[in-house]
């Protein structure tokens, strides 16, 4: 693992691991799921009620209402609410659902996140920006950025820890729940963009 990860807390290594990997397989601003996550703040097999009856599920706060979606494919409220990767892969898959097709800026697109009602949505986006910004400045420190338009930060490309996920970024459906023992981390290289993450096997 490397120096800038491993220097992190236990449970806020998984956290940063697992949401750029799943940046990178759904071609999220890394940035914006680690804020996401962030704000969340959520926990395995935490399951909070709110108050239009549905719950927030698990490490990324899944909402329960999100679930008729994710059952079409076999994935359950045990998966959303387990430790490890999958959480934030199926988080990644709803926030690139997000920033494809909604409107408004990248921010209040990813703040639907949490509400599409305004006044709940203005005040997540606050948050995702204060958050996103502070997650964008750890990564130019610790590693090479690229911004979105493609514009090198520090020298081209990121290199980051990240789980090797299962299925194509550019897939429509949630990625499948991993099977057997938990994936190996692997050395990989990516490119970032205000944060994208694009993986590709390190050549050095």
């Amino acid at each position: 693992m490397i120096p800038a990860i491993a220097d992190l807390p236990p449970m806020l290594q998984e956290r940063v691991v697992c949401s750029i990997a799943a940046a990178a397989q759904y071609q999220v601003p890394a940035n914006v799921v680690l804020a996401v996550a962030e704000t969340e703040g959520g926990r395995p097999g935490q399951w909070v009620q709110n108050t239009n009856g549905t719950h927030d599920v698990g490490p990324m706060q899944f909402n329960t209402s999100y679930l008729g979606t994710l059952a079409r494919y076999g994935i359950t409220t045990g998966d959303v609410a387990a430790s490890g990767c999958y959480p934030y892969q199926l988080a990644a898959w709803r926030l690139a659902l997000h920033l494809q097709n909604d409107a408004g800026d990248v921010w209040q697109r990813a703040a639907n996140y949490h509400s599409r009602t305004p006044q709940y949505n203005a005040i997540y986006r606050g948050k995702l920006l204060a958050a996103g910004a502070r997650w964008g400045a750890w990564l130019d420190k610790h590693f090479k950025t690229v911004d979105v338009d493609g514009k090198p930060r520090a020298a081209g490309q990121v290199v980051a820890q990240s789980a090797a996920p299962s299925g194509q970024a550019s897939q429509p459906a949630p990625a499948a729940r991993p099977q057997g023992q938990s994936r190996q981390v692997r050395q990989v290289q990516a490119a970032y963009v205000p944060r994208l993450v694009a993986v590709s096997e390190r050549s050095e």
